[in-house]
């Protein structure tokens, strides 16, 4: 069997998310028979390969390591790899791709075929199958909203980061129910469950302790733990809570028909028909208050001949998937010239 798996081709796809980056390893497959399920033959984990957040040795090493595991664990030699697709989070510029190909060049010889995405086109692509079309929604600590048409121009909405407005995000609603808390203790704001409901999940004992708590380590995750707590405090009355939600919502689905609109997604009337992946633990929740069918509603109440999507695959499915699709494309262009 070993010389059977050292003589296969594979392709390797790579989501690189905030928290940890997961690589697949994959056989060539032709396109026209996807086998349900998709056979992955390999698969491994590390973490953050952003290198914004973790600076670029450590990214670079991140991404090095993981594709080795995967290699390692499908029993295959890099040899035999034929093309590589990462969807990296901080990829926001073409400089940023050059950047990742010069590392990766180093690793692969030149025959084998790179392409450097955002995480959320891999996330996209999950739910699409390997389809660089329509729209994806990712909504977990952080949040953006990612589009395509078919001839291939791109928009994107939020993903900006905590500061400059992913409001819709997880980190987003508990830094809203954070303000909110330290609204009613100093009396600036009405009272509200948030306030003994939170202090309880984080066992403090008054809303001045979470001064400290929320700048001893103000990373993006800690804080979107919370949400949680501010979706059941939604479902048991807490106005306040309701109203976050529903700003939240509110944020999302804006951020979905910002890209819409600008790829005209949707047609000249409104009312084509096009995907809407929808990805994250904030759309997840299987919540009586559930954010994600709230953004669906919103969505197919502007656009109703969009088709919501919940991918059965990870993002780094998605990414291989995308690299076979390139693969093919440019397969067919060149046995055309």
């Amino acid at each position: 069997m070993g010389s059977e798996s050292d003589e296969r081709e594979v392709i390797l796809g790579v989501d690189g998310g905030t928290t940890s980056t997961v690589c697949v390893c994959m056989p060539l497959l032709s396109f026209s028979e996807f086998p349900d399920p998709l056979p992955v033959l390999g698969r491994s984990v590390a973490g953050c390969s952003n290198f914004n957040s973790v600076g670029e040795d450590v990214a670079r090493e991140t991404l090095e390591k993981v594709m080795a595991e995967a290699l390692l664990d499908a029993g295959v030699k890099r040899s035999a790899v034929k093309a590589v697709c990462l969807g990296l989070s901080g990829v926001n510029h073409p400089t940023d791709q050059e950047k990742i190909l010069g590392w990766l060049r180093r690793a692969f010889p030149s025959h084998v075929k790179l392409y450097i995405q955002n995480d959320a086109v891999a996330a996209l692509a999950s739910g699409t199958m390997g389809k660089l079309h329509g729209c994806v929604l990712i909504a977990g600590t952080g949040s953006i909203s990612y589009g395509f048409t078919e001839d291939g121009r791109e928009a994107r909405a939020a993903g900006a980061g905590p500061v400059l407005g992913d409001w819709g995000s997880g980190y987003g609603i508990a830094a809203q129910a954070l303000i909110a808390v330290m609204r009613a203790h100093d009396g600036r704001g009405p009272q509200t469950m948030l306030s003994s409901c939170i202090l309880q999940s984080l066992g403090l004992s008054s809303p001045d302790e979470l001064i400290g708590w929320t700048y001893a380590d103000p990373s993006w995750a800690r804080i979107a733990a919370l949400v949680p707590v501010v979706v059941s405090c939604a479902e048991d009355g807490d106005k306040i809570a309701d109203e976050i939600l529903h700003n939240a919502v509110q944020e999302l689905a804006i951020s979905v028909k910002a890209v819409v609109q600008r790829l005209h997604l949707a047609g000249e009337d409104g009312k084509g028909s096009f995907p809407v992946v929808m990805v994250g633990g904030v759309l997840g929740a299987n919540n009586k208050w559930n954010i994600g069918n709230e953004v669906t509603n919103s969505i197919l109440k502007t656009y109703p001949g969009a088709c919501v999507i919940r991918p059965k695959v990870e993002p780094a499915v998605g990414a291989a998937l995308l690299a076979l699709n390139f693969l093919m494309k440019e397969t067919v262009a060149n046995g055309h010239s």
